[in-house]
Formats: C-alpha cells, structure tokens, sequence
C-alpha cells in the first residue's frame, strides 16, 4: 500500500518537468547522459543533477559499459524496494505518462531521440560498410576463428542426452556439454580417453567409457542425439556402426556423421590407420537408411584454404518411431 510519505515524495519528484520529460525518454530507452543533454537541450550539470534525485527515489536505473553509464526507468520491483511505493507510484506515472506525451514538448524530445538512436544505428552500418571485405578477418583476430560456432551447441535442447561416438579426446563433448544435460563419450583409444578424462575433467555431466563402435557400451533408446565425427574411416564396419548408433537413440532421436568425401590419399592407410579413403554420398544415405534412419540426407562441407586434408560431408539421419 502507498504510503503517505511516499505519495509526497513521488509528486515532488514528478512535479518537477524536467524530470519527467527524463522519465518519458529513458520509459523504454537505455541513454547516457550526453544523449540526454542533446535531447533535452540542456547542459550536463543540470541533467546530472536531476538524474540523481532519479536515482536517489530509485525511479531510474543505471550500469556501466566501458567508459559510459546507461540510465532508464527503472523496473518495477526494483522501484518498489527502494522506497516502499507498492503499485501506487507506478500508476500515478501511468497517468502522467499518457498526458505528458501529447504535449508539444514531448513530441519534439521524441523526434530528437530518433535522432540520436539513429545516430547510434548509423554508426554501426558505416563501420560495416567501411569493413565488410576484411569483417571476417577481424572477427577472427577478436574472438578466434570458431567463436561464431561455439555458440551453436545452444540450439540444443538443454535436457538432452547426446552420445559422442568416437570421441577421441573430447574437443566434441567439451563444446556440448554446458549445453545439453548429459554425454556419452565412447573411444576404443585408452590413450584417447585419458587425454579426454584430462580436458573434461571440470564437466560433471560426461562420462567416458572404452569401447568398440561396432559394439557400443550404452543402452537400447538412451540417447536423444549421437555423433560420429570424422571417425568412420577408421571403422572395419561402418555400416554396423551406424545400426549401434541408431539402437541407442530414442525414436525421433538423430545422428550427425561429419567424414571425408573420397579421395586418392592412400598413404592415409599407413601410418594414420585410415581403412576407408572417404565415402560416396549416396552410399552414405543408403547406409543410414539400412540402419533404421529416416530423413537421411549428406551436405558437402565448404573447403577451408588453408587445410590440408580430403573435402569433408556432414550426414544426418532420424530414427524412427
């Protein structure tokens, strides 16, 4: 309930007209204080000072980004705690608001401030206008050349359990696992599992067990999702790989196979232990067909200049109900 002090204090703070035309502004708008003066017209000293008799009645918000503070009315139970107003305070600006923004003064502040919050647009579209040739080169030297794609996992349904077939030294699981809510990772390497324990060591829902693809040591339907990237040419039987990946996926669960496309590198098979020089797209598919996977479907990767190996497909297939 409202109390009687804190009626007083709001009428005081909303009688002023500078203040609320500064509430009317930052009501759904994040400013700095230079973008206020603009708007306002008025000099920084004395928007300044009525932005801390704002803040003082914990009508308005602020944080810090780099160098600038950003202000803007400030949520409702943030309100509330500072003083006690309960949901009077904001009704009373409710009706101020709508009669304040009929005024003549408030529709020139409002064109004003489509100036300035054009003035910030277009200073992003001339920077990319200016650098889209080198973009990708900068944003590489900025955040590394797969920050774009680390993001993706996230697309994942957080409460899905995804099997890592062939994990070699968890570089998959570690990129899933704080987006799904459990891995399977499974390597017949224990050397490969003992790098992979070392890397995931701080995710707590992995679990790392040695076995055979061929003979996959994880339950009937436990798996909303499995992967297998680039290791089926390391495989005697791909195809009896693809049928343990599809037993223990759940009906509507998927696979994802990332391999190579052929090529003539016979010097893989020695010493890198490749038995298959890639695979024929369409054989692929029939494959994940004969393993019980519908909607299955190959995408040839775009090549990466400076890599040095065969041309790489990504192949996916669901299981069905």
């Amino acid at each position: 309930m409202l109390t009687q002090p804190a009626i007083f204090t709001d009428l005081s703070v909303l009688a002023d007209a500078t203040r609320s035309r500064m509430l009317l502004l930052l009501d759904g708008h994040e400013l700095t204080v230079s973008e206020l003066c603009g708007v306002l017209q008025l000099p920084q000293s004395t928007v300044s000072r009525h932005l801390k008799t704002l803040l003082d009645a914990g009508w308005v918000a602020s944080r810090r980004e780099a160098t600038s503070r950003y202000y803007t009315l400030a949520a409702e139970d943030r309100a509330i705690g500072k003083n006690g107003r309960g949901d009077g305070g904001r009704r009373i600006w409710t009706l101020l608001r709508e009669q304040l923004a009929t005024t003549p003064g408030a529709d020139q502040d409002a064109r004003r401030l489509k100036g300035v919050l054009a003035r910030r647009e277009s200073k992003s579209q001339e920077f990319f206008a200016s650098t889209a040739a080198q973009w990708d080169r900068l944003r590489e030297e900025m955040f590394g050349r797969a920050s774009h794609f680390q993001a993706l996992p996230a697309l994942f349904d957080p409460d899905w359990a995804v099997a890592d077939l062939g994990c070699g030294t968890g570089q998959v699981s570690a990129a899933l696992a704080p987006f799904v809510r459990r891995i399977a990772g499974v390597d017949r390497s224990g050397e490969m599992l003992q790098t992979a324990r070392r890397r995931l060591r701080d995710f707590h829902n992995v679990n790392l067990s040695r076995g055979e693809l061929e003979a996959v040591p994880l339950s009937n339907g436990e798996f909303d999702a499995a992967i297998l990237m680039l290791v089926l040419h390391h495989v005697a039987n791909p195809a009896a790989a693809l049928r343990e990946a599809a037993r223990i996926l759940k009906p509507g669960g998927r696979l994802a196979v990332c391999d190579m496309l052929p090529h003539d590198h016979e010097e893989y098979r020695n010493p890198m232990g490749h038995v298959w020089l890639g695979f024929e797209q369409e054989q692929f598919k029939a494959m994940l067909r004969d393993a019980g996977l519908a909607d299955a479907r190959t995408v040839p990767l775009a090549s990466v200049a400076e890599a040095k190996g065969p041309a790489l497909f990504v192949a996916t297939g669901r299981k069905q109900a």
